[in-house]
């Protein structure tokens, strides 16, 4: 299963600034629109890896269920 998520880009005079609708905080810029792709999959990845991270640190100690959770798509 894949999830399709929305990237947005924006020319300007710097060069393109990118962001993911769907995930508040994952934005980016290049100097090219390459460049803004490639860093806002980075971006993805960080965002997410942090997420988990507080979420664990939050939760350490506490009684909890983790389980796979899939998101379908339409």
């Amino acid at each position: 299963m894949q999830i399709k998520l929305t990237a947005v880009f924006q020319k300007v005079p710097e060069g393109y600034i990118g962001f993911v609708e769907e995930l508040p905080g994952v934005n980016t810029q290049g100097d090219t629109l390459e460049e803004a792709r490639s860093n806002l999959e980075e971006a993805v990845q960080l965002v997410l890896d942090a997420n988990r991270q507080l979420a664990e640190e939050s939760l350490q100690g506490q009684d909890v269920i983790k389980e796979s959770f899939p998101v379908s798509t339409p």
